[in-house]
């Protein structure tokens, strides 16, 4: 599940929070990456949980509606298709999903309860549980409305960003990548698998958590040269005239391109470019582009860049 895209970011961001302390130490450094990583996979677990606590949560509506003193016909006799959705169902028994719960204990709590039912009212006001009463009572138009829900109303919804923010400040730039992951999972279900429903894996392989660890290495090992090698591209400046987090942006492509012989340059150029888009200024993307289009040129001449375009 974590991809490259998400260990690129939190690499940058270990790095950024590694130059503003006293001390540094590397040890520290790989530790911070690693459990940023695993809040990351605890995000998208959170995520599969809140719709088993928003069907949770109309189950609840609807017995309060009932218990009314005057309760009328259609609170009597409510319709009952999403407190008995069959996904919603399967995603509380999955025995992944069970697990990571187990272990991390209470995940949504009542100080979340408000923001559930708010979240639950703008669900059941929307179009897509409209369409999801009037279609096929059937697993395929239960995992469908979840689908269309979570992608158009959940992500969508201005507080949940807030609310993952109180629970953790590692989320604060996940939500809509690990969303992404979520989205993909609910595609992936299969009625059949029942309980059994294989989650994405934390990694996709071992490589990528070693990719994750030897470029955070690098970048901090290498900062010297990486400097020195800036400094001669930006004509007329002084390294400490550059925004830090540009500075922080190229020392770690510098690192990906050395180091990374099955990496295409383009791949590592744009990669890094998009990033200082998200986290930069308007005008970083061409600077970094320039600086580091001109680093690949030199590094090339010297003989110390042999790789696929």
């Amino acid at each position: 599940m974590i991809n490259r895209i998400i260990i690129r970011i939190k690499v940058l961001q270990v790095v950024y929070a590694y130059y503003q302390k006293n001390s540094r130490d590397l040890v520290s450094a790989e530790n911070e990456l690693l459990f940023s990583l695993e809040k990351t996979y605890d995000l998208y677990h959170y995520l599969l949980l809140l719709i088993v606590l928003l069907t949770d949560a109309e189950q609840k509506r609807l017995d309060k509606n009932k218990n009314k003193l005057l309760a009328t016909e259609d609170e009597l006799n409510p319709n009952r298709r999403l407190a008995d959705n069959r996904f919603a169902e399967q995603l509380r028994v999955n025995g992944k999903l069970t697990a990571f719960s187990m272990r991390r204990g209470t995940l949504w709590n009542d100080d979340n309860s408000l923001f559930v039912r708010n979240l639950l009212k703008k669900i059941i006001q929307s179009d897509y549980y409209k369409e999801y009463l009037a279609s096929e009572d059937s697993y395929g138009s239960d995992k469908e409305f979840w689908r269309k829900v979570f992608k158009h109303t959940i992500m969508e919804d201005e507080e949940l960003g807030e609310v993952l923010e109180d629970k953790s400040i590692y989320w604060e730039d996940d939500l809509d990548v690990v969303g992404t992951f979520v989205l993909k999972t609910i595609k992936r279900f299969t009625r059949e698998t029942g309980a059994k429903q294989e989650l994405l894996p934390m990694f996709k392989d071992e490589e990528d958590k070693e990719f994750a660890v030897k470029l955070l290495h690098q970048t901090l090992m290498e900062e010297k040269e990486s400097n020195e090698r800036i400094n001669r591209q930006i004509n007329n400046w002084e390294l400490d005239r550059i925004a830090q987090i540009d500075l922080y942006i190229m020392q770690i492509a510098l690192s990906e391109l050395l180091n990374f012989p099955s990496i295409p340059i383009s791949v590592t150029l744009n990669e890094y470019i998009d990033l200082s888009r998200y986290y930069s200024t308007p005008k970083s993307p061409n600077f970094i582009n320039g600086i580091l289009d001109s680093i690949v040129k030199e590094l090339k001449s010297e003989g110390k860049l042999f790789k696929n375009e």
